[in-house]
């Protein structure tokens, strides 16, 4: 039974989605992060007052704030994912396409050709459906470590707060 390409793009487009979706997430925890900081930015007044109180309580802002920005930098890193991998020139790698090809009529023409060779094409598209796995697979671990950073600090937040209510 010949291999259909389809099955190959369908797995793409899968896998694109995934990408999105992680992205998505990420970019709800920067949402998060900015409504619990713009929170705090608008009692900043109250905050300073209840942080001279102790050197304790300093030290638990400080706590809650770098749980923020350790969850901000896994959230920023789901947008950059750098990983070093080589393989050889790939007409349906983006940066291939853009500079591995020469011009675009050498483009064209290499494109031509893989599509022409079943095993060239199914190759190709596989390396393509194995970088989509690496990145998908780097995207959902740094959100996941987010979110817990993100769990963190909002649970110390409430620490934060209920402290403060029981000091105020």
């Amino acid at each position: 039974m010949a291999e259909d390409p389809i099955n190959y793009w369908e797995q793409i487009e899968q896998l694109d989605r995934l990408i999105r979706a992680a992205e998505l997430k990420a970019g709800l925890i920067f949402s998060f992060h900015s409504l619990f900081i713009g929170i705090v930015i608008d009692q900043a007044g109250e905050l300073s007052e209840f942080m001279g109180q102790s050197i304790l309580i300093k030290g638990a802002v400080l706590i809650w704030f770098l749980l923020v920005v350790i969850s901000l930098y896994y959230a920023l890193n789901c947008f950059r994912p750098q990983m070093e991998m080589s393989f050889d020139k790939n007409a349906f790698f983006f940066m291939d396409a853009n500079r591995a090809f020469g011009d675009v009529k050498k483009f064209r023409k290499a494109f031509r050709e893989i599509n022409q060779d079943p095993n060239e094409l199914y190759g190709q598209l596989a390396e393509q459906i194995y970088i989509h796995s690496k990145i998908i697979d780097y995207k959902f671990s740094t959100v996941q470590k987010s979110i817990k950073f993100l769990f963190g600090s909002f649970m110390w937040l409430m620490v934060l707060v209920i402290f403060y209510l029981i000091i105020a």
